[in-house]
């Protein structure tokens, strides 16, 4: 199963999760619309104490080690493409205790896609080097504190 099929994720939760719910279905930039699937499920979580979002947080951050794990094991390839539940759970930590707003949720969107496409060290030697679901998540929580220092740093100086 290299590509999957929107029923063969339906009947599969773990496959569903790990595809971000079908979003890492898109045949161009599959970690894009993962990100993407992130925003609403952020928008849910944002009103939370910073316990409680982290909390969710680091469970979903645990949870995709599995899912990512089993999914890549069944799909037989290494952090396949359509695999976007790192990138969603790298989406909810950039915006861990972001301003309120859609421009900052659009700005903690691109920040987060910059690093996680440019993956500046140790990204890099996280994503070459960390196998399993704990390498394909780890990469995208590093991306993702990247992108939410310069968040924090421009919500300080600027925002």
């Amino acid at each position: 199963m290299e590509n999957p099929t929107f029923g063969q994720l339906l009947r599969d939760p773990t496959m569903m999760l790990a595809f971000g719910f079908g979003s890492g279905l898109s045949p161009k930039a599959p970690g894009t619309f993962g990100t993407l699937a992130a925003i609403p499920l952020w928008w849910l979580m944002q009103g939370l104490s910073p316990a409680w979002y982290m909390a969710i947080v680091i469970a979903a951050a645990l949870v995709g080690c599995y899912l990512c794990g089993a999914a890549a094991e069944k799909l037989g390839v290494h952090d396949h493409g359509g695999i976007v539940w790192d990138e969603m759970v790298g989406y909810w930590l950039t915006m861990f205790m972001a301003p309120a707003g859609w421009g900052w949720a659009l700005y903690g969107f691109v920040l987060f896609r910059i690093f996680d496409i440019a993956k500046p060290q140790p990204i890099r030697w996280a994503d070459r080097r960390v196998h399993s679901g704990v390498g394909i998540m780890l990469d995208d929580i590093l991306a993702a504190g990247y992108a939410a220092l310069i968040l924090q740093l421009t919500a300080h100086f600027i925002g």
